[in-house]
């Protein structure tokens, strides 16, 4: 009877354990008995992938001319790899598999369950002795090379894991009323997430055709995404989402912007953060988002580069306007109580000069949430609640929108004050 090393004893281990037990000697390979490899004929590598480069390195020293090794690995050009490296110049066998089955799929039995066969490099005796034992205990037997079992399996396999723990952390959950396909996804959840973490890293990291699957499911699902938002939010009208509230530079931008293009029907909806107007674009509220992007003199806008990060969208059109600041407070406040000055960090930037010469003594601050855009602070001073000794910085228009006392004008440090916006859709 021959002898059978298994090299590693985890869930698939044991699953082999199960289909060889009747019919071989069988010696279970841990850290702690890596020699007894030498009393065995053949060895299977139950390992983890990522694992399976440093064990066949350790194991080299034990390799006789006449044994064969195993692989069982769910990717295969990445063993076929390490075998060509660690087995040069030797006479050392191996074959290439990949069971398509684990534990739960083999519980009441292996027939029918497939089996990949690569015979890489072992004797034909040896291959067809293999080949012909998983036959006899119901195994399908699938000849094919490792590159395309690698590029069926990314697009197989690869996404069904994928899948499966796309479901997981959706916190897919059963309930009263699943049809028959629900109850399905809750087999693949179960199945792929029964798994380690390590094996569904390994497949669709060291399988180099995963990755494209995955793109391509992200592109595909943006592209299905995308399909089932309307067109246009109302066909009556273009809906307009901007970073900033009324009286802002967003409102100057996207006026100039429907101005120029001579678009006349159209509703603005004033969202204050560029966080906000991707968020409402993304979710499909608004037919495009407005924002700025970078300043002459203040540089790139942070807040926008931020929130770029989080989501995908089309720029339409980038424009730049001039942009002005005006130092304005509460009509009830005479200016020498003003210790505050509000505004975007952007402005303080584009006055960075300017303030430092003429209101050296005035400490600076930018709010938080909706606050951080100008326009929604000057609203906030005007309706108390803010505290009445703060000045806002911003444009022009504010005064008039909220009743306040313009005391400063021009304050930006260079004349040609142009910031760039993003015109964005989905």
């Amino acid at each position: 009877m021959r002898t059978v090393a298994i090299v590693g004893f985890g869930r698939f281990g044991k699953t082999l354990y199960r289909l060889l037990k009747d019919d071989f000697e069988l010696v279970i390979i841990g850290r702690e008995n890596a020699a007894d490899i030498v009393k065995s004929d053949v060895i299977f590598y139950c390992v983890p992938i990522s694992s399976f480069e440093s064990v066949i390195r350790s194991h080299k020293k034990y390799f006789k001319d006449n044994h064969l090794l195993i692989d069982v690995l769910s990717v295969k050009m990445h063993p076929k790899k390490i075998f060509e490296k660690y087995l040069r110049g030797l006479k050392t066998q191996a074959i290439l598999t990949h069971p398509m089955f684990g534990p739960d799929s083999s519980k009441d039995g292996f027939d029918g369950l497939p089996m990949i066969m690569d015979r890489f490099k072992a004797s034909e005796e040896n291959y067809n002795f293999w080949k012909d034992f998983f036959l006899k205990k119901g195994l399908r037997i699938i000849e094919m090379s490792v590159q395309e079992h690698d590029q069926l399996a990314a697009n197989s396999q690869g996404v069904t894991h994928f899948i499966g723990r796309l479901l997981e952390k959706f916190r897919f959950k059963p309930t009263e009323i699943d049809s028959l396909g629900a109850k399905k996804l809750q087999e693949v959840m179960g199945q792929t997430c029964n798994d380690t973490w390590q094996l569904f890293n390994d497949l669709q990291n060291l399988n180099p055709y995963t990755k494209s699957m995955r793109i391509e499911l992200g592109r595909t699902y943006d592209l299905l995404y995308n399909q089932l938002l309307p067109k246009r939010i109302n066909k009556k009208k273009i809906i307009f989402g901007i970073q900033g509230g009324k009286g802002s530079f967003n409102k100057e931008a996207i006026l100039f912007y429907t101005n120029k293009n001579k678009i006349k029907n159209f509703k603005i909806k004033y969202l204050f953060t560029s966080e906000k107007v991707l968020k409402n674009l993304h979710e499909g509220n608004i037919d495009f988002g407005l924002f700025a992007i970078q300043n002459a003199v203040g540089g790139v806008v942070e807040e926008s580069t931020h929130a770029m990060a989080k989501y995908k969208f089309k720029i339409v059109e980038e424009f730049e306007i001039l942009v002005r600041h005006f130092l304005m407070k509460r009509k009830d406040v005479s200016v020498g109580e003003i210790k505050t000055i509000m505004a975007h960090p952007q402005n303080f930037r584009q006055c960075k000069d300017n303030l430092r010469k003429k209101y050296p003594n005035m400490k600076l601050v930018s709010g938080k949430g909706d606050l951080v855009d100008t326009a929604k602070a000057a609203e906030a001073l005007a309706d108390g609640k803010l505290e009445k000794n703060i000045a806002i910085l911003g444009p022009k228009t504010l005064a008039k929108i909220h009743d306040l006392e313009i005391i400063d004008e021009n304050l930006q440090d260079s004349k040609n004050n142009l910031t760039s916006f993003f015109l964005v859709s989905r």
